[in-house]
C-alpha cells in the first residue's frame, strides 16, 4: 500500500487529523505536530508551496503494526522474518513518483521545514537516501539533509556505515532522496544489515515494492514513492552542517559535511511531503525498533527471548527491556550480556519476566522495586563503547558506563512471595451501561 493510500485508511478511520488553514514551514508546521504528537496529521496548505504535508504517521509501535495488521507482538518476528527471507523487488512499467518531472530543480518549491529556533536551516528530515556500489549494489538508509540553495544540500553522512564507505572510496556518487514511503522502506532503511544486503529487499519482502530507473541517475527507487531528489554526492566539497535536534532532542555539533547537487525533482501530480520531527516519537520509533530483531536473535542464543522493547523513554535507543522465560539463575544475566551485543549503543538493559508488559512503564518500574537488589542484580560495565546520541558519554571517545538490571523474580524464594496477585475478570458491560 502507499503512504497515500494509508493515509485515506487513516481518514475513513477518523484516525487522521486534517487541517485545512495554511501553516508556515518555518517552526510552525514542526510547533504544530509537536503539539498533535502521537495524532497523525495531514496539513493540507503549507506556505510557499503546492505540495501538502504529512507527520506524526508512526509514532507508536500499535501504529506502524496495524499498517501490516499485525500485532505490537508480531512485529519483531516480522522484521526479523523479512532480513531472512528477503526477495528482490519487481520492476515498474510505470511510476507515480514520475508523473512530473522537475530538470531544473528549485529546492525552494518543496515544503522543507525549520523545525526548531536553533537549527542551522531548512531540513529533510524524512528522506531515505539510495546508492550504489560498483561491486556491492544498492544501499539504503536514512540522512538529514540541510537546504543550502535552490539546488544544493548539506548531507550528514553518518561515520561508519555504508553510504560514508563508499563515499569515501569512490570520491562521488549518484543519489536519490526519496520522500513519502510506507513504513516498510522505512523500517527496512533504518536497519543494519551486512554489506552488499540490498535493504529494499527486505521492505519487499514484507510488502511489494515495485521499483523504476531514476530519470537522471542510475538508480532503483521505489515506484509510489510521493517525491524523489536526484542528483550528485561529492566527498570532498563539504560545508557546515547544524546545528540540528537528534534523536535525544538535543542539539548535535556542527560539522563540514559532503555536498550534494540537486538535477531533478520527480513527484506524483499532488504529492504529498512526508516530515520526521526530529527527537519525536515517529523518529524516535523508526530508530529504535529495527534494533529490536536484533537483541531478540542475540538474546536467544543464550535463553529464551520471548519479546524486546526499545522504549521512548530511552530516546528509543539507549534503553532496552527485554523478556524472558527464564530457567536458571543466571539467565537474566545472560540476557544482559546478549542484549548489549545485539544493540552496542544501549545504555541500560532491563530483564523481565513473562508475567510482565514490557509496554507498561508502571510494570517494569515495579518489577525494579520488587524483584531487584542492587548488590546482586545489577551489572555494571565501565569504560564501554556508547553512542554518539548521547549528551552524557565521555567526548571524543563516547565512552560510557553501561548498566544491566536483572529484574527477574528468584527461581526459589527465600522470604515473601515474589508472585504478583491477579483479580479475577468480570464483564463490566453487565454492571455499567
Amino acid at each position: 500500500m502507499s503512504l497515500r493510500t494509508y493515509l485515506q485508511k487513516l481518514a475513513e478511520k477518523q484516525a487522521l487529523t486534517q487541517i485545512s488553514l495554511p501553516v508556515s514551514p518555518q517552526l510552525e508546521a514542526a510547533g504544530l505536530l509537536k503539539a498533535l504528537e502521537p495524532e497523525a496529521v495531514l496539513l493540507e496548505q503549507v506556505t510557499g508551496s503546492n505540495f501538502r504535508l504529512a507527520g506524526n504517521l508512526f509514532c507508536t509501535k500499535a501504529a506502524f503494526a496495524s499498517y501490516f495488521d499485525l500485532t505490537p507482538r508480531e512485529i519483531i518476528p516480522a522484521l526479523a522474518g523479512a532480513i531472512d527471507r528477503r526477495t528482490a523487488c519487481p520492476r515498474a512499467s510505470s511510476a507515480a513518483c514520475q508523473e512530473v518531472v522537475n530538470l531544473d530543480p528549485d529546492l525552494e518549491a518543496l515544503p522543507i521545514l525549520r523545525h526548531c529556533t536553533g537549527d542551522g536551516g531548512n531540513y529533510i528530515s524524512a528522506g531515505v537516501f539510495i546508492t550504489r556500489h560498483p561491486e556491492h549494489g544498492q544501499n539504503l538508509d536514512f540522512h538529514r539533509a540541510m537546504q543550502l540553495s535552490k539546488n544544493e544540500l548539506a548531507v550528514r553522512v553518518v561515520r561508519g556505515r555504508h553510504f560514508d564507505a563508499f563515499l569515501n572510496e569512490l570520491g562521488e556518487m549518484e543519489v536519490a532522496i526519496c520522500i513519502g514511503l510506507p513504513p516498510n522502506v522505512l523500517a527496512a532503511a533504518a536497519t543494519s544489515v551486512a554489506l552488499g544486503i540490498d535493504e529494499l529487499e527486505i521492505a519487499n519482502a514484507l510488502e511489494p515494492v515495485p521499483l523504476v530507473q531514476g530519470k537522471t541517475v542510475d538508480l532503483l527507487v521505489p515506484a509510489e514513492a510521493e517525491l524523489v531528489i536526484e542528483g550528485r554526492i561529492f566527498r570532498d566539497r563539504r560545508h557546515a552542517e547544524g546545528p540540528f535536534v537528534d534523536l535525544t532532542e538535543t542539539y548535535d555539533a556542527v560539522r563540514q559535511e559532503p555536498v550534494m547537487v540537486v538535477k531533478a525533482i520527480t513527484h506524483q501530480r499532488d504529492a504529498i511531503w512526508q516530515a520526521l520531527l526530529p527527537g519525536g516519537l515517529e523518529h524516535r520509533l523508526l530508530m529504535g525498533m529495527p534494533r529490536e530483531p536484533t537483541i531478540f536473535q542475540q538474546v536467544n542464543q543464550v535463553v529464551r527471548c520471548l519479546d524486546v522493547h526499545i522504549n521512548p523513554g530511552g530516546c528509543s535507543w539507549l534503553h532496552a527491556i527485554v523478556q524472558i522465560d527464564k530457567q536458571t539463575e543466571q539467565d537474566g544475566k545472560k540476557a544482559i550480556a546478549a542484549a548489549f551485543a545485539g544493540h552496542r549503543s544501549c545504555k541500560h538493559v532491563f530483564v523481565v519476566d513473562a508475567d510482565i508488559d514490557i509496554y507498561d512503564p508502571l510494570q517494569v518500574e515495579w518489577a525494579l522495586a520488587t524483584r531487584f537488589q542492587g548488590d546482586e542484580d545489577l551489572v555494571i560495565l565501565p569504560k564501554e563503547p556508547g553512542s554518539s546520541l548521547d549528551p552524557s558519554a565521555e567526548p571524543g571517545t563516547y565512552h560510557t558506563t553501561k548498566m544491566g538490571f536483572d529484574l527477574t523474580r528468584p527461581l526459589a524464594a527465600k522470604g515473601k512471595d515474589f508472585n504478583r496477585a491477579k483479580f479475577p475478570k468480570v464483564d463490566v458491560k453487565r454492571f455499567i451501561r
